[in-house]
């Protein structure tokens, strides 16, 4: 178990709600539903839905970062991921990552197999069922994003969203003399900032999640400020 999941969650009755796509950018289609995930299994066959209160600090990052950058969008990468997508992307990248090595199941170790869940680890939530500790995705707080400029440019950020890597922590780059690695810190920076100012905290080991109101958010929340004592929530998706 993470020491987020430790923390207590509850349904603060929030519903999930469609994000208003034209206000942002989008990908279509989507990255996991051309990969085959099971978006059909769940009620909510879309990724592009939020808890309520998350949908109004992006929409309000979203203003920010226009007053800050004329004509810059977020680009919405992922957002709401039932657990059958959440369980259907870890197998994936545990796959990606014995193809990267030249394994397979059958020459694969048992010291092989658990070096790669561990990093698989590091990235991906597991895909649990148990309400006391749901993936963050899967509650509605939690989204994948990226920044497009005014020329319609996709900032480069250094790593690709979901690389498993070094290169995909927040930080990485922060100290780097490189001219263009000082760039993709900068551009990191831009979008941290616009979402934390909003409420959002950042995913410790990924540039591009942010969440408000699930586990890892209250954790987070509670590490900077002892005595706020933040509990963790969840919306409900009703048809």
């Amino acid at each position: 178990m993470k020491p987020y999941q430790q923390i207590a969650i509850q349904d603060c009755g929030e519903p999930l709600v469609n994000i208003p796509l034209e206000k942002f950018i989008v990908e279509t289609p989507h990255a996991y539903q051309k990969l085959g995930a099971p978006y059909h299994f769940s009620s909510v066959d879309s990724p592009y839905y939020l808890r309520q209160g998350v949908l109004e600090r992006l929409l309000a990052a979203q203003l920010q970062l226009e007053n800050n950058y004329p004509n810059w969008k977020i680009l919405i990468f992922d957002a709401y991921r039932p657990v059958e997508v959440q369980q259907f992307m870890v197998n994936y990248s545990y796959e990606q990552l014995l193809k990267k090595r030249g394994l397979t199941p059958d020459n694969l170790s048992a010291e092989q197999h658990q070096s790669i869940l561990t990093e698989v680890d590091q990235f991906w939530a597991a895909p649990s069922l148990d309400p006391a500790t749901p993936p963050p995705h899967s509650t509605g707080a939690a989204l994948d994003i990226t920044l497009v400029d005014h020329r319609g440019k996709i900032l480069n950020m250094g790593s690709e969203i979901d690389q498993i890597s070094p290169r995909s922590y927040p930080n990485y780059f922060e100290h780097s003399s490189d001219q263009i690695e000082k760039e993709y810190h900068q551009n990191r920076l831009i979008l941290s900032q616009v979402m934390l100012s909003t409420g959002f905290q950042q995913h410790p080991n990924e540039w591009w999640h942010f969440s408000q109101g699930d586990q890892l958010w209250a954790w987070l929340t509670n590490q900077q400020n002892p005595e706020e004592n933040a509990i963790a929530k969840y919306g409900r998706y009703s048809s």
